[in-house]
C-alpha cells in the first residue's frame, strides 16, 4: 500500500505536511530517549537504552496522533475549517486536555508491555519523579502543539493577506470593466437592443457571482473549475461584445475537470492582463485561449493571447514579490499576484510559468495539484 492510499482520507495538500510533522515529532523522541537513558544512568538508574527510545517514540507518536489526526477526522466536530484546518480556542483546548494525557497514557502502555515494568507503580516507589515524568512530557507536548498551531495561524494570516489584496486588486480593475461596459450600455440601447439585452445579462451575471464570492470567509480560498470558468465565460462575454470583431475567445474546460479545487479568481487576473495590454492596444485586437487539462496529479490551465506579447521587462518585474501596498501597477501587477497566491496557498507544490509566443501573444500556465472538494 503506497502512501497516498494510506492517507486517502486526507486532503491532499495536507499529506506531505503531515508526514513532515510526524518526522519532526521523531526527531525530537530520539533526543528525549536520549536524554532520559543518559538521566537514568546519571541518577543511578541504569536501563537499556531501547527500553527509553521505545517509552520516547510510543509516547510522542500517541500524543502527535491524538492532537495532529482528529482537526481532520472531526472537523466537523472540532469546527476546523479548510484550508488549513485548526480549530477555534474552546474545541483546541479540548482536543489537547483528552489528547495529551490519553496518548501519555497509551505510550507508557506500549513501553511498560517492553520492558515488563510498571511506570505507574513510581506513583508508590517515588511520586516525585512519577510527576517529573508527567510534568516534562506534557510541556514537551504542549510546545509541539503550540508550535504546530502558530505555524498553522501564520500560514492562515498569509493566505487572509494575500486574499485581501485580491480584494484589492479585484477593486481596481472591475471599475474600470463596469465603466466601460455601462458606457458601451448606453450606446447599445438605441441602436442594437438585442446585444444590449445580451451585455445586461451577462454583467448581471458577472456582478452577481462576483459580489457572492466576496462575501465568503477568506478560508474558502478554493472553489470548482466551472464555476471559475463560468465567470470568466460572462466577463469575456461581456468584452466580446464590447469590442465586437476586434476579440475572439474559447474556453475548454473537459467535463471531467469541473470539479477540480482552484482559487477563486485565479484565472481572472490573467485574462484581464490579456485583454488590457495583449489586445486592447492592437488595432485588429486578438484571440484568447483559456485551457484546463489533467497531466497525472497535475491541473494544468493556460492562458494564451495573440496579443502584442509580453515585454523582458513585464516578465522580470512579473517574478518579484505582490508589494503590500498594492502601489504596483502596468502588466506585471496582476502576475505577480497570481504568483503569490499560488505560493500562499501551495508552496513549491504550485507554479507559473510565463512565455511569450513565437507569433505573437503571451502564453501562462499555472500548474496545481489536482484535487477535488472534500466533504
Amino acid at each position: 500500500m503506497n502512501t497516498n492510499a494510506l492517507l486517502a482520507w486526507l486532503p491532499p495538500q495536507h499529506r506531505r505536511p503531515m508526514l513532515q510533522r510526524l518526522l519532526i515529532v521523531w526527531g525530537v523522541a530520539l533526543l528525549i530517549g536520549l536524554a532520559t537513558w543518559n538521566g537514568n544512568v546519571a541518577k543511578g538508574h541504569p536501563s537499556a537504552i531501547d527500553v527509553s527510545m521505545v517509552y520516547a517514540y510510543a509516547i510522542s507518536t500517541f500524543i502527535w496522533l491524538l492532537t495532529d489526526v482528529p482537526r481532520f477526522a472531526f472537523k466537523r466536530l472540532l469546527h476546523s475549517p479548510a484550508p488549513y484546518y485548526w480549530p477555534p480556542a474552546l474545541p483546541a483546548m479540548l482536543m489537547l486536555l483528552v489528547g495529551i494525557p490519553l496518548g501519555y497514557v497509551l505510550g507508557t502502555l506500549v513501553g511498560d508491555s517492553y520492558s515488563g515494568k510498571s511506570t505507574w507503580e513510581l506513583w508508590y516507589l517515588n511520586r516525585n519523579r512519577f510527576l517529573g515524568l508527567m510534568v516534562s512530557a506534557l510541556a514537551i507536548s504542549v510546545a509541539f502543539v503550540a508550535y504546530f498551531s502558530q505555524r498553522g495561524k501564520a500560514e492562515s494570516l498569509a493566505n487572509e493577506v494575500t486574499q485581501a489584496q485580491l480584494m484589492l486588486l479585484q477593486s481596481q480593475l472591475e471599475p474600470h470593466m463596469l465603466f466601460n461596459t455601462l458606457a458601451h450600455l448606453r450606446a447599445l440601447i438605441g441602436q442594437d437592443t438585442a446585444r444590449a439585452h445580451a451585455m445586461l445579462d451577462h454583467l448581471n451575471d458577472y456582478l452577481r457571482t462576483t459580489l457572492q464570492a466576496t462575501r465568503l470567509p477568506m478560508y474558502q480560498a478554493l472553489h470548482p473549475l466551472g464555476d471559475e470558468f463560468s465567470r470568466l465565460g460572462d466577463y469575456l462575454s461581456l468584452m466580446a461584445i464590447r469590442m465586437g470583431p476586434r476579440m475572439a475567445f474559447e474556453l475548454d474546460l473537459p467535463p471531467a475537470l469541473a470539479t477540480a479545487s482552484v482559487p477563486r479568481f485565479i484565472l481572472q487576473p490573467l485574462v484581464e492582463n490579456a485583454i488590457r495590454h495583449g489586445l486592447e492596444p492592437q488595432v485588429s485586437g486578438g484571440r484568447i485561449e483559456v485551457q484546463a487539462r489533467a497531466e497525472g496529479a497535475q491541473l494544468l490551465l493556460t492562458v494564451r493571447d495573440n496579443g502584442s506579447g509580453i515585454s523582458e521587462l513585464a516578465l522580470t518585474d512579473a517574478a518579484r514579490p505582490l508589494q503590500a501596498d498594492g502601489a504596483q501597477t502596468g502588466p506585471s501587477w496582476g502576475l505577480s499576484h497570481v504568483r503569490q497566491r499560488l505560493h500562499t496557498l501551495y508552496g513549491p507544490r504550485a507554479g507559473m510559468h510565463i512565455s511569450p509566443l513565437p507569433t505573437g501573444g503571451t502564453c501562462v500556465v499555472l500548474t496545481l495539484r489536482f484535487t477535488t472538494p472534500t466533504a
